[in-house]
């Protein structure tokens, strides 16, 4: 999917880790929120409350998930799900361009 239709986005950006990473919350009619953000070069590591997707637009990073040994690779376009309660850490080396799904009672 390319774009969302009858969504509202709240105005005021979240910023993370002093600017390197900041997304839009979007509201959709069903009550579902994702976030559209973008990451620069650099490593971060996210806590999770909820279960979420992650989907990848674009970059070059590798991603340590709490359910694999290894990293997960990408370059380019990659989905994956962290489970709620968990955490996840990012080694950005190319921008990357996301969104993440927030799953309910996953």
């Amino acid at each position: 999917m390319d774009g969302f239709k009858n969504v509202s986005v709240v105005k005021k950006a979240n910023v993370y880790f002093g600017g390197n990473v900041v997304s839009r919350t979007v509201r959709f009619e069903d009550g579902s929120v994702k976030t559209l953000g973008f990451m620069q070069a650099g490593e971060y590591t996210f806590n999770t409350a909820e279960a979420e997707v992650m989907e990848f637009m674009s970059g070059e990073l590798e991603v340590d998930l709490p359910d694999r040994r290894e990293p997960l690779v990408i370059n380019g376009e990659c989905t994956f799900e962290v489970p709620a309660n968990s955490s996840f850490s990012l080694r950005v080396s190319k921008p990357a361009d996301y969104c993440c799904s927030f799953v309910k009672n996953k």
